[in-house]
């Protein structure tokens, strides 16, 4: 009987392994941030529903407009962050100052907010300046690399 399980050999060896790491050194970009694209996405996501979800759609409707509009351009931030890493990590630091507007735009943008509202607007603002800070550490890291 033919021997058919193939055993793996050491790829260093291969003629093409330098060019085949420069290839993927250049894919991956020196992205090590992959994972907080998707919280940022959902961050966005529930900015933009929390309205509906915290049931303040009558009692706030300046509330509901902002917090649908900010929430659509964080999941924008994130589809960016995925899509062109190296173009849009340089707007991280936005991302941070949308967090400080997010803490403060119960008082400003609505009316006489409820404890409820202030505080889905406080942690929404807390986690988009947290993870702000996250891929704008990161971004600065990467640029460093040689």
């Amino acid at each position: 009987m033919a021997n058919v399980s193939h055993t793996r050999g050491d790829i260093t060896s291969h003629p093409d392994a330098s060019e085949m790491r420069a290839r993927y050194d250049r894919v991956l970009g020196g992205r090590d941030v992959a994972l907080v694209d998707g919280p940022v996405f959902l961050l966005g996501l529930y900015c933009a529903v929390s309205p509906w979800i915290l049931h303040f759609t009558t009692s706030q409707p300046a509330l509901v407009a902002h917090n649908l509009i900010m929430g659509i351009a964080i999941s924008l931030l994130a589809l960016g962050f995925t899509r062109a890493p190296e173009r849009m990590y340089g707007l991280s630091w936005a991302m941070c100052a949308m967090g400080v507007w997010m803490i403060i735009s119960p008082w400003i943008v609505g009316n006489d907010p409820d404890a409820g509202v202030v505080w889905n607007n406080i942690v929404i603002g807390a986690l988009a300046i947290i993870l702000g800070a996250v891929c704008a550490a990161t971004a600065a890291k990467s640029v460093r690399k040689p």
